[in-house]
């Protein structure tokens, strides 16, 4: 190993291959160049917090308005980032990514971050198997003898590296933890510049979590340096960012612009925007949302912040992609999925007419929907619709912290949260990071929603159900022990004692304690392998 570096996981078949000599050797020179920046990004967070506990208002900056008012664009995309109306999202795990890829979707955003329980095996694995989609050689057999194989015609891939804030505990380097973000990409982008090549693409990437320009320029900065490194032009990495936090409409433009040589799009990730308007406004007691169906796509806030996007994306010449449709479909109850079929069209139909180049879905058999709704949409000689500027959408600060959702907390919205928070951590100590629960697929980012809710409903002062009874520790406790009780039941002789006990164990933490935990990932993280 190079100077400096400690691999501590442990090294299966192919292992050696993705940690490399040179490979470590790249994955240093990130890190001692770019990883203190983060850590002080990280700590900005913090100061930022701190600023909203105090009654501070997010707002537009003075100090980029000339970046707001400037005269630029994003550098041109490559043909096969130019069509993107239905993507497709999963973990890196090899049936889905083959099941994936062959659905028909333009792009598939392979995942190392939310859908993916972040283990050792998971991500260097996943890192291999990665390779292998870009080679084509990427198969599957399961236990009964059914094989899976990639079609000629595949999606584009794109990478979702872990965010700023996860730390890959695994490889220490000078002594230091190593950032989870530069190690999934730095393995990445080393292992397959050369490789992507031969299918006529690129290093595309999603990036998550950003909370502002600054942290979208650390991401620019490391883009330069990989590039630089193995002699690529500046520009030939394409990223997409995830506009999932409450701060980031506010500077939309600014991280448009501090990556416009790299810049491929923005996407609407509605349900961690959804969990950051809880985790920065929860202690504000004007801010009480009801059950979590209730806070929809249409709701005030989530337009202001949707149809903003679409206008500065088109303005700046970048994609705008739509939000997740996380309905699976049900192989018992045809009922179940006309009424919840109906809904993702919808959804996607909303996206269409906004002015979005495309949607998300989480399951193949959605992807026919959306493709046909955008293609409506596009009519036969277009492949996205950048042409529509959104010109009549005004940009209002307000109208992105207007929290007001109508609805009421029930005692079945509030046993929801607890019974998917509990199965999704028991999935994710399991090795899976998207699960699907009660037809639903459920990444770290909807278990997200699930348990900050339960938080702010227990210490709001109307943190009451609808038939006047206050949430409250003790009642979340009986709750929850009944909710395992259910999920005990139905699992069967499945169901583990021991991890479902590390799980409630975990919920209950994230639910009751007194502070509250910045992210699910990182609390539960020392509990995996």
């Amino acid at each position: 190993m190079p100077d400096g570096i400690q691999i501590q996981g442990p090294i299966h078949e192919g292992f050696a291959e993705v940690l490399s000599e040179e490979a470590q050797k790249f994955i240093v020179q990130l890190h001692r160049q770019f990883n203190g920046r983060r850590q002080e990004l990280l700590k900005r967070r913090e100061e930022v917090q701190q600023a909203l506990f105090n009654g501070q208002k997010p707002s537009y900056s003075e100090e980029t308005r000339s970046i707001r008012e400037g005269d630029w664009r994003v550098a041109p995309l490559p043909d096969d980032l130019q069509d993107r109306r239905c993507e497709i999202t999963g973990p890196v795990e090899a049936k889905m990514m083959i099941n994936a890829m062959n659905s028909g979707a333009r792009v598939f955003m392979a995942d190392l971050e939310d859908a993916n329980s972040p283990n050792w095996f998971n991500q260097i694995q996943g890192q291999i198997n990665l390779q292998r989609a870009i080679d084509r050689t990427l198969e599957f057999t399961n236990p009964a003898g059914k094989e899976y194989k990639l079609n000629d015609e595949v999606s584009t891939l794109i990478v979702r590296p872990r965010g700023w804030h996860l730390n890959e505990k695994h490889i220490l380097i000078d002594g230091e933890i190593a950032s989870g973000s530069l190690v999934d990409f730095g393995l990445y982008f080393f292992h397959n510049h050369e490789r992507v090549k031969k299918i006529n693409s690129g290093i595309y990437l999603y990036l998550p979590k950003l909370e502002n320009h600054q942290e979208a320029k650390l991401w620019n900065d490391v883009f330069v340096m990989a590039q630089e490194y193995v002699g690529k032009p500046i520009g030939s990495i394409k990223a997409t960012i995830l506009i999932e936090h409450i701060l980031a409409p506010f500077e939309i433009e600014e991280m448009l612009y501090v990556l416009k040589d790299h810049m491929a799009g923005m996407n609407a990730g509605r349900w961690d925007y959804m969990f950051s308007c809880i985790k920065k406004f929860r202690s504000d007691p004007n801010f009480l949302w009801p059950d979590r169906i209730h806070v929809t796509m249409t709701v005030p806030f989530m337009r202001a912040y949707t149809e903003s996007l679409v206008r500065a994306c088109h303005k700046r010449g970048a994609h705008a992609i739509g939000g997740m449709a996380a309905f699976i479909p049900s192989r018992r109850d045809p009922e179940v999925n006309k009424v919840a079929l109906g809904k993702v069209r919808a959804d996607k139909e909303r996206d269409a007419n906004d002015g979005y180049d495309g949607s998300w879905v989480a399951h193949p058999d959605l992807v026919p929907i959306c493709n046909e709704v955008f293609t409506e949409k596009f009519g036969p000689n277009r492949v996205n619709q950048k042409d529509n500027l959104r010109e009549d959408v005004v940009p209002n600060p307000d109208g992105f912290v207007n929290f007001e959702v109508p609805g009421e907390i029930t005692e079945g919205g509030l046993r929801n949260n607890i019974s998917v928070g509990i199965q999704y951590v028991e999935s994710w100590l399991n090795g899976m990071g998207a699960v699907a629960i009660f037809n639903l697929m459920e990444d770290a980012a909807t278990a997200e929603i699930s348990r900050s809710q339960i938080w702010q409903w227990i210490r709001h002062p109307d943190g009451k159900l609808s038939d006047g009874r206050k949430i409250t520790v003790e009642m979340y406790r009986q709750f929850a022990e009944e909710e395992l009780e259910k999920i005990r039941a139905e699992r069967g002789e499945s169901f583990s004692e021991e991890r479902f006990a590390k799980a409630a164990k975990t919920m209950d933490v994230l639910a009751t304690d007194p502070e509250f935990r910045e992210f699910l990932t990182v609390q539960a993280y020392d509990l995996l392998d």
